[in-house]
């Protein structure tokens, strides 16, 4: 039972929620149930049908509308009295700064992204607003609370980078399904249809058959004129034919391992069959579906090696007829139901060259979209959790606070397993403010590349300014003028060492992101080489700690293979839905004793004994599990 003191801190209350997907519907219901009073909202998102099933705050009828403006109307049909205010916007748009941030008691985390979530964390220190972060994944889920000068922020602890896999493995000797998903995904798709200024590895195999033919040309690109059916069978031979001979002529890759089978269209499609078509494609473009134009309907069939060909050609053939308009700027979206067919079924095919098991379009959609299918009540329990601290947050109850991991298995008989949070990582660039060391050749590595590479990739920065000393190097913004914008691109394409105030060894660089409040001062130390395949940018970055992810495939390390082509070296890997049992892993955390007292609702007799844990992180599907808490040594704090 609430205390009047609790009841009282409750109404009077500001909170803001940023985000209103599975975690999001769940926890505004309970905070206005609970009688919270004002609440605001923040989501960028649209309601997709695949959300209806646990975001219980959606019906049919509101697919398209704003997330975060059918939550509010759903709410108030049984809190009517409550003040809710929705905003359909991206937390990181300029209105959501440090100002807007300090309006709020406490801000609650419903995220799905990383980035997201350390822009807020950073919104939140600069504000000194506390933030309650929260994330699940299948059955797996926490609650962790954020508090400037007493706990740890939410970027103390490194996250873990996204699973890769070298391309020689993805191009050459793919032994996993998830290998073939990754190809067709990164590598196939965005060569047909995305980006056509981006390199890849298809790029060698292409500029081989060029050679080989006397030709100049993309062998990917569609010649003028060219009939849809034909350009479908040449990229089908090309790709699953004649790349496969090519990599059979090297007889050394396969003393060991199974050798692949070229296929040819000719051999599983007789010339006219793949055009009989049963049902007519959609008209609206996101509608369009290979599956229904051949009458295919249930997407848990395992399709055949003629049934997936068929898919390949027709999706290819609805991408140039139905959707041309988009073809060059198309990137891989696990709802685009076309894409995910045509990814499906070139996966398949060459699975089947190198006899990797088929998978359905439903298996490999979820391999693509790195999918841990949500639990809706691990979002329920989480939201009451966040709940919970929030309150505790609101009373400044500092003594009671937990982070609270909810497991998929009895540990000790318990699903819940509360910790104490720890105090500030005293090296966390974010909070501490701890000088980063970055190695660089400054004689060859451009402002350029520091400012992408480094400011914007690693540290997350979205409006950098960047001085040496008084001088002003970089800077972006809506209130510059045109001769600012001018001198600042010009120096973006300067060596660092020739810049107008040059930076070299021993140079201090300070760094500003004036929306999140945040500076970073990096001491440059001059480097002139680097191993291209640790560290393919060409610099190293010390301070600011990324736990490493290295996955084994047949024995073999992964994420630093080499490759034939001037692509990356590695490929972002697709997770398997079985890699959440694997969650409860890592450096030991000490789960430290609970003072008589404590406000543990849904937690008793809490083990004394050290529990091996790990964070997870996300909702809405995604699989990120979160970094290894042994990364840097914590203290409990006291």
């Amino acid at each position: 039972m609430a205390s009047q003191q609790q009841l009282t801190t409750i109404k009077v209350a500001k909170v803001l929620m940023v985000g209103a997907g599975g975690i999001g519907c769940e926890l505004l219901k309970t905070l206005a149930l609970s009688d919270f009073r004002d609440i605001h909202i923040i989501d960028m998102d649209t309601i997709e049908v695949s959300n209806l099933n646990r975001q219980f705050l959606f019906r049919q009828s509101h697919v398209g509308q704003s997330k975060a403006k059918v939550a509010r109307d759903a709410v108030l049909k049984f809190k009517p009295h409550i003040n809710i205010t929705p905003y359909h916007a991206n937390v990181k748009d300029p209105e959501f700064n440090v100002d807007f941030f300090k309006q709020f008691n406490v801000v609650l985390n419903g995220l799905d992204n990383l980035d997201a979530r350390r822009h807020v964390n950073r919104l939140c220190l600069a504000a000194e607003v506390p933030l309650v972060e929260s994330g699940t994944t299948g059955f797996l889920g926490q609650v962790t609370v954020h508090v400037k000068g007493r706990t740890e922020c939410y970027e103390c602890q490194p996250k873990p980078a996204p699973k890769t896999y070298p391309v020689c493995t993805i191009t050459s000797t793919p032994s996993k399904f998830v290998h073939c998903i990754v190809w067709a995904k990164d590598l196939l798709f965005a060569k047909l249809v995305g980006d056509k200024n981006q390199e890849n590895d298809l790029n060698v195999r292409s500029t081989d058959a060029a050679s080989s033919s006397e030709q100049t040309e993309d062998v990917f690109e569609r010649r003028r004129d060219e009939d849809i059916e034909l350009y479908g069978r040449r990229i089908y031979d090309h790709v699953f034919g004649y790349n496969i001979e090519k990599a059979l002529s090297n007889e050394e890759t396969w003393k060991n391992s199974i050798r692949p089978k070229p296929i040819y269209s000719r051999d599983v499609l007789p010339e006219g069959l793949a055009q009989q078509n049963g049902i007519c494609a959609a008209d609206d473009p996101l509608l369009v579906s290979a599956m229904a134009s051949l009458g295919m309907k249930n997407p848990q069939d395992i399709w055949s090696l003629m049934e997936n060909s068929k898919i390949f050609l027709e999706s290819l053939k609805l991408f140039f007829m139905k959707r041309e308009k988009e073809i060059g700027n198309l990137t891989f979206d696990k709802d685009d139901q076309l894409a995910v067919e045509f990814v499906t079924a070139a996966a398949n095919i060459r699975a089947s060259s190198f006899g990797i098991p088929l998978h359905s379009l439903f298996e490999a959609k979820g391999i693509a979209g790195n999918i841990v299918h949500a639990v809706a009540t691990t979002n329920a329990i989480i939201a009451g959790l966040i709940v919970i601290e929030a309150i505790k947050v609101l009373q400044n109850d500092t003594n009671n606070y937990r982070m609270t991991y909810c497991l998929e298995h009895p540990t000790r008989k318990m699903l819940l397993m509360p910790v104490e949070p720890f105090e500030p990582n005293k090296s966390c660039y974010v909070c501490s403010e701890t000088p980063l060391t970055l190695e660089i050749n400054t004689h060859r590595a451009k402002l350029r590349d520091f400012v992408e590479k480094i400011v914007k990739a690693k540290l997350g920065m979205c409006f950098p300014l960047i001085m040496h000393g008084a001088a002003l190097l970089y800077e972006v913004g809506d209130d510059l003028d045109e001769d600012m914008v001018a001198n600042y691109a010009a120096n973006l394409e300067k060596v660092l060492s020739e810049l107008p105030s040059p930076i070299t060894s021993g140079t201090v660089v300070t760094v500003e992101d004036l929306k999140q409040e945040l500076t970073c001062n990096f001491n440059i130390k001059h480097r002139v080489e680097f191993d291209e395949e640790k560290e393919p940018d060409g610099m190293l970055l010390s301070g600011w700690t990324q736990a490493s992810s290295v996955e084994k495939d047949d024995n073999k390390s992964i994420g630093n293979g080499g490759t034939t082509s001037n692509a990356s070296q590695t490929v972002p890997a697709a997770e398997n839905n079985d890699e959440a049992d694997n969650v409860l892993s890592g450096k030991k955390r000490k789960v430290p004793e609970v003072p008589e007292g404590a406000a543990q609702d849904c937690v008793s007799d809490i083990t004394r004994k050290n529990k091996k844990l790990e964070m997870v992180d996300d909702d809405d599907d995604c699989l990120m599990l979160e970094g290894d808490p042994g990364i840097c040594k914590k203290k409990k704090l006291q």
